[in-house]
């Protein structure tokens, strides 16, 4: 019998989830009125965050300050899609041009992005090998088109672990000298509305200072210790 939530797992959390597994871990535990994907032999509380992290705000906000939480995000820095039929037999696949990077965590920590600081929390990004398995043809609806498919592990390529804010701050290439967004967007090779998450989140863990304006833009710089 499937545990407590695995009925509504997709299969790249499932395959994490085993991955991740340790002799003695427990899968699918409830603390504190909260259901915890795996729960180590040692206390830590282990949550396989395959999508946005909103949804672990209130989780953390009760459960942090007295447990120890390890956040894994799976990113898809290669990334196939294959498309299959009814039978699951495969009709096509070809890989994406898209190759994410770990900066792009950032999508994810502007959530809540001073936690990063809180000693009992660590976030664990994984860049990974993905099939994104999709059917032949996108489902149309009145309004869109959508095909949402489902993402499934083929390999972890690396492990980063990020455990305070100077671990987030070494993702980024951050000049020393004063410098706004799209510079810093250009320097990652990431589309603009990234870095300006990438920049909040370092503005609010105070790695990160106001420097003036360039034009209309404002200018952010590395704050001195």
């Amino acid at each position: 019998m499937a545990g407590i939530g695995e009925l509504r797992e997709g299969p790249l959390h499932a395959a994490l989830k085993a991955l991740l597994a340790r002799p003695g871990d427990r899968f699918e535990v409830r603390v504190d009125n909260y259901v915890i994907d795996l729960v180590r032999a040692d206390g830590e509380l282990v949550e396989i965050q395959t999508g946005n992290f909103s949804p672990l705000r209130a989780k953390l906000d009760a459960l942090l300050d007295r447990h120890r939480i390890r956040i894994v995000h799976p990113i898809p820095a290669q990334r196939r899609i294959v498309r299959v039929d009814e039978d699951g037999e495969i009709v096509s696949a070809r890989r994406s041009p898209k190759r994410p990077g770990p900066a792009t965590i950032f999508e994810g920590l502007v959530s809540f992005p001073t936690l990063l600081s809180h000693p009992h929390l660590t976030v664990e990004v994984l860049l990974c090998a993905e099939d994104h398995v999709r059917a032949p043809a996108p489902r149309r609806g009145r309004r869109y088109t959508r095909d949402p498919g489902e993402r499934r592990l083929v390999e972890v390529l690396q492990r980063i672990e990020l455990r305070e804010p100077a671990d987030a701050a070494a993702l980024l290439p951050i000049p020393d000298a004063p410098f706004t967004t799209r510079e810093l967007a250009d320097a990652m090779s990431v589309p603009v509305p990234l870095a300006q998450k990438a920049t909040a989140c370092l503005r609010a863990l105070e790695l990160l200072e106001p420097a003036g304006r360039r034009g209309r833009a404002p200018l952010h710089a590395p704050v001195s210790r």
